[in-house]
């Protein structure tokens, strides 16, 4: 691996980072300019022998033309961003689920092509509002935003000695870079009401889609995109969809926090049609679950509720207005035992539990600095483990793959990361519905990490964090005449399932 890729892997890392933590409005502004364009050039770059970039230099006016239309869509976009920020948030969470198939490096990759255009545009856009905006503009970051760019740089850090630069370079520019560069534009957001509406209705509206079609594959037998999992449906007894995820747990990732939002609604909401127009909603969401078949997702959703009803401090409010729920947790628990049957565990985790076995061997081997970010599949193959690339991407336990590739140094910055993030969402948050339902999905999101992987290359976690520390500064900013700040503040009582 030429060292500077390497440098230029630090370089994109350090760019996005100072794009959120720098101290002055204008050397956010031109670190945010500065990741938008190394990011790109850096991947180019690794793609320089690759069969799918000689095509394209192979057609130089068609590249030329689409590079042209494509710079002019971004331009245009990012003039209604600079307009409407709070519309990057919408549209994020609209692009979020949908990924486009390209080939890269001779393979077909499904990437988030619309959410890297939306993130562009909105960068772009806050870009040349902070490079306008001068030197001022100063700010104190969170714990949280030190916390987790510090992890990004440091997994940056560690890719110079992978055994699989290539997959920690990916892990960067299609995931860390960006994602971090979204956070930025969320957290700097004036999360009103109206805009908190507009997100829990997109995603609740995507979600009940998504099990629409979910039902449809159900009826017919047919899932989509994933060889392995058409291959698993023929040969057992049970059968799973991932409606337009490539995996059924992500779908039901993406189903539970859909789910603890609509929950959330309605247990802060004061309008009596809040609850029943909920429950028909969760009833649905919740027939979608179990077509997943997703155990870690279930026991996410389990979660995800107890720590909000924890928040929300009121038991027999839980009780009598959160009835239509418990009962159905209760079926979704009970139906999910007897389609499993009583060894599902066992044989569901038999090959996960292999993997968490190989990872804590790797870290005992090196347990200070680990083998390098991005190397767990290439090491746990070379150990004596005879399995494919894509079977052992990841130990499907974060911190065990954490521990594996970056050692104790990285398993102490991902606990330093947890640590901050509930130390900024939990205080306070049960005066909240809308940081309430943000680290209630939080809290499922991680524990759903444990079981299967995919953390900070989840966008969902990006984007709960990102609110998350909006509506934290929002709440503790001084009073002033200014009424945005307080509109922030009280955007807890404003949710409503209702207006979905």
């Amino acid at each position: 691996m030429p060292a500077l890729e390497s440098a230029g892997v630090v370089a994109v890392v350090a760019c996005t980072g100072a794009a959120v933590l720098a101290p002055s409005r204008r050397a956010r502004g031109g670190a945010t300019l500065a990741a938008l364009v190394l990011t790109p050039a850096l991947l180019i770059d690794d793609l320089s022998t690759s069969e799918r970039l000689d095509a394209l230099t192979g057609r130089p006016v068609l590249t030329a033309i689409g590079a042209v239309v494509a710079l002019a869509a971004l331009a245009a976009a990012a003039a209604v961003a600079s307009r409407r920020p709070a519309l990057v948030a919408v549209a994020a969470i609209a692009a979020m689920p949908f990924r486009i198939p390209l080939s890269v490096s001779g393979d077909t990759v499904n990437l988030l092509v619309p959410l890297y255009a939306v993130i562009g545009a909105g960068a772009l856009a806050s870009a040349a509002r902070d490079l306008r905006g001068g030197a001022g503009g100063t700010r104190r970051p969170t714990g949280l935003e030190v916390a987790l760019l510090g992890f990004t740089l440091l997994y940056a850090v560690q890719a110079a000695y992978s055994a699989d630069f290539a997959k920690a370079l990916e892990q960067i520019v299609f995931f860390y870079a960006p994602f971090a560069l979204l956070f930025k534009l969320l957290a700097e957001l004036e999360w009103t009401p109206r805009l908190l509406r507009a997100c829990l209705a997109t995603m609740t509206a995507l979600a009940l889609v998504f099990c629409a079609i979910g039902f449809v594959q159900l009826a017919t037998g047919t899932v989509w995109l994933n060889e392995k999992l058409i291959a698993g449906n023929r040969y057992t007894t049970y059968f799973r969809v991932n409606s337009v995820f490539f995996d059924p747990n992500v779908y039901g990732r993406f189903l539970i926090v859909a789910m603890i939002g609509v929950l959330t609604a309605a247990l802060w909401s004061r309008r009596p049609r809040a609850v029943p127009a909920a429950a028909a909603v969760l009833a649905v969401l919740w027939l979608g679950l179990l077509t997943t078949r997703s155990e870690s997702s279930m026991l996410s959703l389990i979660v995800g509720v107890a720590a909000l009803a924890a928040l929300r401090g009121a038991p027999d409010r839980l009780l009598r207005r959160g009835a239509p729920v418990l009962v159905a947790g209760a079926v979704v628990a009970l139906a999910a035992a007897a389609l499993a049957g009583g060894s599902s565990l066992r044989k569901a985790t038999s090959g996960r539990s292999d993997l968490v076995s190989g990872g804590v061997q790797l870290f005992a081997e090196r347990p200070v600095a680990g083998w390098g970010s991005g190397s767990f599949a290439v090491q746990y193959r070379r150990h004596g483990e005879a399995r494919s690339a894509a079977a052992v991407s990841a130990s499907h336990t974060i911190p065990v793959t954490v521990a594996a590739e970056q050692g104790i140094v990285g398993l102490a910055a991902y606990v330093a990361l947890l640590v901050a993030a509930f130390r900024l969402l939990l205080p306070g948050a049960s005066e909240s519905a809308a940081r309430a339902g943000v680290a209630a999905a939080f809290a499922a999101l991680v524990v759903h990490t444990l079981l299967y992987a995919a953390f900070l290359e989840d966008p969902l976690a990006w984007i709960l964090l990102g609110a998350g520390v909006a509506l934290r500064r929002g709440r503790d900013a001084p009073p002033g005449p200014a009424p945005a700040r307080a509109q922030t503040s009280s955007s807890a009582t404003s949710l409503s399932p209702t207006s979905m």
